[in-house]
């Protein structure tokens, strides 16, 4: 094996700890240093999943990758393929961590405490002798210092944050905002700050941009999976027009529109002779129905019996599109993620080693990779920071 590697890794992060704690038990003899800017590392994990820490997905309700990872496909196709969510589970089951699969396919550790993981991480660490470098930012990369350069710093939310790679004519995709909640016009949300539907499809009208998922009303607008998810899909469409456009609500979910349709004409059979405001579809409280109602031009005091088809019509309209007027967004709490990075164009997507510099890594969000919530995005990073540490094994192995 020769003379001891020496090895750095920049970002004590997910992805940059899993990296180093994998590179240490597959090369115990090299030397290995993680630099961390902050005075903490795993801080992002230590808030992950509202400080419970969504550790990864069961992957189970995923169709097609593209769904979960909007950007880096390709990417996490080849990284899953080497360590997948069965993997990670396995790894810190084996540490001693005891997890838990949701109804909605996330997985989070049983004692539901982020701080489980960054504590498991951090014993692994020490325990190995990787060398800890906490509150020192690197300004430059040196290839010639080191054998290996690992960079797992993160997501940047303009380009500056990348001026760690000046001087190395890296490809950078200008970073924007990913993951964040719409601020929606009006005030009408105020009245209803809280109200959940679930199953409800949201999408970019003149786009192919479509989520589903609950939606949650806040006093700023929208929120929750479906809109965080449409977030993500757009975020270079809603950056590219200043975060201003309008939204289709489908408040009927997966339901078509002749199924609504159906539904209405039942509804007027069945409740012929109660008031509109009395007797309405399950998935709404009394106040949004009202708020729905008043949208539709339809008179509170009309009953049932009395609908006509153009009421229906109006009806349909208003429960399968609706539309609203985005005029913001609002970050995402601590989990803010962004979209863009290292271009993937600049590396091997099989072994995240610079196209340029045979020397040098990435892994993690620093790349132009990046997913919805539900566990997808430490999922990523502990899939990507495995990778590296293989593939510098093996490259080292076969020198």
């Amino acid at each position: 094996m020769g003379n001891r590697l020496s090895i750095a890794v920049i970002g004590a992060g997910a992805a940059g700890c899993f990296c180093a704690i994998n590179l240490k038990r597959m090369m115990p003899d090299a030397e290995v240093h993680l630099f961390e800017s902050k005075l903490k590392a795993l801080a992002k994990v230590a808030v992950t999943g509202g400080g419970r820490c969504n550790l990864t997905n069961t992957f189970k309700g995923v169709k097609n990758l593209q769904e979960v990872y909007p950007r880096g496909e390709k990417l996490m196709r080849r990284a899953l393929s080497v360590f997948s969510a069965e993997d990670t589970c396995a790894w810190f089951e084996k540490e001693g961590v005891r997890l838990i699969a949701q109804e909605d396919e996330c997985i989070f550790p049983q004692s539901q405490n982020a701080m489980q993981i960054v504590n498991t991480l951090l014993y692994n660490i020490k325990g190995l002798d990787i060398q800890m470098h906490l509150n020192e930012k690197v300004m430059r990369i040196d290839l010639n210092q080191w054998d290996r350069v690992v960079v797992t710093t993160g997501g940047h939310p303009t380009r500056s944050g990348f001026r760690l790679l000046d001087g190395l004519d890296i490809p950078i995709e200008t970073p924007v905002p990913s993951l964040f909640t719409f601020n929606i016009e009006g005030d009408w949300h105020q009245q209803l700050m809280g109200t959940v539907v679930e199953d409800v499809q949201a999408s970019i009208p003149g786009t192919k941009m479509r989520s589903n998922g609950a939606l949650l009303l806040t006093h700023w607008g929208m929120s929750g999976p479906a809109i965080l998810k449409l977030s993500s899909y757009a975020a270079r469409y809603l950056a590219e027009h200043d975060y201003k456009s309008p939204l289709c609500i489908n408040w009927m979910g997966k339901m078509t529109e002749q199924e609504v349709r159906d539904m209405l004409y039942t509804m007027m059979q069945q409740h012929a002779q109660k008031l509109i405001t009395s007797a309405y579809p399950q998935r709404f409280t009394s106040k949004h129905w009202n708020m729905l109602l008043s949208r539709m031009g339809i008179p509170a005091t009309q009953r049932w019996g009395a609908l006509n088809a153009k009421h229906i019509n109006k009806m349909l309209s208003v429960l399968t599109a609706d539309i609203y007027q985005i005029t913001g967004r609002c970050p995402f709490k601590e989990e803010f993620v962004t979209c863009g990075g290292v271009s993937l164009k600049a590396i091997n997507i099989n072994t995240l080693q610079s196209k340029q510099y045979p020397s040098l890594y990435f892994a993690g969000e620093v790349l132009d990779v990046d997913a919805v919530t539900g566990g997808f995005n430490l999922q990523a990073a502990w899939s990507m920071g495995y990778v590296v540490a293989k593939n510098i094994f093996t490259s080292y192995q076969n020198q």
